[in-house]
């Protein structure tokens, strides 16, 4: 009979406890699209392998006990966006920006992942790229709408996607670009567009860039980081979706 009771009352407590969480809980709105080659974070048409923060986002959001709905966006529109409240976050890296510095509308969150970027170019070229001062008031190939923490020292030559930019390299568009590690040696082995990663352009973590009217979630979101760290789903997705990657270099 005492089991009967504890198991009713455990039952009625996560009934009330599922009841008052979820209508209640504040949804967030946001944008991990990327462009549509933002490989291995971002797979439209996938829904095998949606990419890696598609699936470990509403881990996260979860875990913290917040609702999302992603609207995807075009990078340029996601800017937009944030800065005008319609998105109320999205996952970059302060090294994207000058000075690491988001501005006075956002918080940031703890470090997700580790994102490195560099000059890409043909393999014949690697070493004229291989300081990052070789960039200065030359064009260089970007994405439309991606952030770049000094592309007032350069000229920007914007293209849809990462796919794009090898594209463009191995047709004599462009000599140079600027690409995610992982993006621009997937697509290279994607497309047999051979590349070489040159002079490092950023390194640093992904993080949530939090509108500052939701800063009171970053608590939850932060212990939810950790929590995917501690337990290693973090890890197994990154391996998930790099590992193929890393063992064609």
């Amino acid at each position: 009979m005492m089991r009967r009771v504890a198991l009713f009352a455990l039952m009625l407590f996560s009934m009330i406890a599922a009841a008052e969480s979820t209508p209640n809980s504040p949804t967030l709105k946001y944008c991990i699209t990327g462009s549509s080659s933002w490989y291995p974070y971002y797979i439209p048409d996938s829904p095998q392998a949606p990419g890696l923060m598609s699936e470990l986002l509403p881990l996260l959001l979860e875990r913290a006990g917040v609702q999302g709905q992603n609207v995807p966006l075009p990078p340029n529109r996601t800017n937009q966006a944030l800065e005008k409240g319609t998105l109320d976050f999205d996952i970059v890296s302060p090294s994207w920006f000058e000075h690491g510095d988001f501005g006075p509308l956002f918080v940031k969150s703890d470090p997700i992942m580790q994102i490195t970027e560099h000059i890409i170019t043909l393999p014949q070229n690697q070493e004229r790229w291989a300081d990052i001062s070789s960039i200065k008031g030359k064009e260089i190939g970007t994405v439309m709408g991606y952030l770049y923490h000094d592309d007032h020292e350069f000229i920007r030559a914007d293209f849809k996607s990462e796919q794009e930019l090898i594209k463009a390299l191995h047709r004599q568009r462009i000599s140079a670009a600027i690409s995610g590690d992982y993006t621009a040696l997937y697509w290279s082995s994607k497309l047999d567009l051979p590349i070489a990663l040159a002079a490092e352009h950023s390194s640093g973590d992904l993080v949530f860039r939090l509108r500052k009217e939701r800063a009171a979630l970053l608590p939850a979101i932060n212990r939810a980081i950790a929590a995917l760290k501690a337990d290693g789903t973090i890890d197994a997705l990154i391996d998930k979706y790099t590992h193929s990657i890393e063992t064609t270099q």
